[in-house]
């Protein structure tokens, strides 16, 4: 789509919401960063199965694949009764990002007994959309529904327990990407959106229109939040480039967000970038983050893009006033591209359930990204990583004396690119904790979803290989 051209909404939808600012989100806790923990071992011994034999998990575990259909994997959400349902980014029919798309759809999967001891069971379509791109997915007990975020909107669908198909058509209850694409866009429009619940809210995290823009839309760059029905709209968080990963504390109901920084920072600012060798490669800044968005108090949260990122450092010239923007708590390099995050429960006590040193953490997926170095290999990795917490604290505060962003977490998977060779075997999505403790992990460059558990791989698991080193 040309840059300006304006989006025409089309959608049958029952409701539409306008944002304002500010929020009336109640901060549960206050993030009090505390540097006392230091971040579990890396993976030394397990690789998975199959292809994904290349990967390694952390010692102590072990993984399988349980979904290998799904196209396009993406967010995840582990169902109570052990069911898992599955967002995808794939799409029937053309669209380019002017608004709705009345000729193309989207489909919701959902794989029945996820969290069985042996084989889960075949994915099945739970949910079709009139719109592209279903890669975000929420679940509410409250509402007794699933929500569905495509491009340019979110959806709601009733559920019962152990629904496998949705038992009516998907409602859209929130328009988003309602104005145009930014006067000045590079090109670089974001199209997905997530969602996640928090008590009787919605969150819901929208991309910008460009890399490095002033937006016209006050639905993109943004976090939203509304009440389960779609209505009330208000924006918690502003300036935030692409927020694709959302996440709820379960303890303490905070929500975080996950931003990716611009591209071509250094050396000198640019709206576009030439190729992937560009200079940006070397210096590794603006870092990409994970911020508690709800706990910044009523008003909406600056995070400063594209003029202000990391500790208040102003990406502008002549400068700007960058003293009031957000200073994220956990820190990530340049490109990791956050693209899922999960906390693991403190009180798991599944079958399943972790050892206690992961009590209370959050997991991150390390998408990785296109941008390589002089040698041709991409610069940011695929990984999923595991941040030790204290409530909405990271156990290691970021040291911003000393900036160094893989000082808060560990790497938990791996092995998703030979950095020999620059080829890659996945890159991880979604995430997510069953009832009975096990991780969920997508990856849509494979186009799989994994299944990881501590100990040792049972007896006679033909769908698991064990290895030692």
């Amino acid at each position: 789509m040309p840059p300006g051209a304006s989006p025409s909404p089309t959608h049958s939808a029952t409701a539409t919401a306008t944002p304002t600012p500010g929020t009336t989100a109640t901060p549960v806790a206050t993030a009090t960063p505390v540097a006392t923990a230091t971040p579990v071992a890396s993976p030394t011994a397990t690789p998975l199965a199959g292809l994904n034999a290349r990967l390694h998990l952390q010692s102590g575990f072990y993984g399988n694949t349980i979904a290998s259909t799904i196209p396009l994997p993406r967010q995840l959400v582990a169902l109570p009764n052990g069911d898992l349902l599955v967002g995808s980014k794939a799409t029937r029919g053309s669209y380019d990002n002017s608004g709705p798309c009345s000729a193309c759809s989207s489909t919701v999967y959902l794989i029945p007994n996820a969290e069985s001891t042996l084989a889960a069971g075949t994915p099945v379509a739970f949910a079709t959309v009139p719109d592209a791109e279903a890669q975000g997915i929420a679940y509410s007990p409250i509402s007794n529904s699933i929500y569905i975020a495509t491009t340019f909107g979110v959806w709601s669908v009733p559920y019962h327990t152990g629904d496998q198909k949705a038992s009516a058509a998907p409602i859209e209850i929130v328009h988003v990407r309602t104005g145009s694409i930014a006067p000045n866009s590079d090109g670089d429009v974001h199209s997905t959106t997530s969602v996640t619940v928090s008590g009787s809210n919605l969150f819901i995290g929208v991309g910008s229109s460009c890399n490095r823009c002033a937006e016209t839309d006050a639905t993109r760059a943004v976090v939203l939040k509304t009440d389960l029905s779609g209505a009330n709209m208000t924006t918690v968080a502003t300036r935030i480039r692409n927020a694709i990963a959302l996440a709820t504390n379960p303890t303490s109901g905070n929500v975080w967000v996950g931003g990716a920084g611009q591209d071509c920072v250094v050396p000198t600012i640019a709206t576009s970038c030439g190729g992937q060798n560009d200079a940006y490669k070397t210096d590794g800044h603006p870092y990409e983050y994970m911020d508690p968005v709800t706990l910044h108090g009523s008003s909406t949260a600056d995070y400063g893009w594209p003029n202000c990122e990391e500790d208040h450092t102003e990406y502008v010239s002549p400068a700007v006033d960058c003293s009031k923007t957000v200073v994220p708590l956990i820190e990530s390099p340049a490109y990791s591209t956050i693209i899922g995050a999960a906390f693991y429960p403190p009180g798991a006590s599944g079958s399943y359930a972790f050892p206690a040193s992961y009590a209370g953490g959050l997991f991150m997926a390390f998408h990785g990204s296109w941008h390589e170095g002089s040698n041709g290999i991409q610069v940011a990795v695929p990984n999923v990583v595991f941040v030790p917490m204290s409530g909405d604290a990271p156990k290691t505060a970021f040291n911003w004396s000393t900036p160094n962003p893989t000082s808060q977490w560990s790497v938990f998977l791996t092995s998703y690119q030979d950095n020999s060779t620059g080829t890659r075997y996945g890159q991880p999505t979604g995430l997510a904790v069953g009832p009975q403790g096990s991780l969920f992990v997508a990856d849509d460059y494979a186009g799989v979803v994994y299944r990881l558990r501590p100990g040792s791989a049972p007896a006679g698991a033909a769908h698991v290989r064990r290895v030692t080193h």
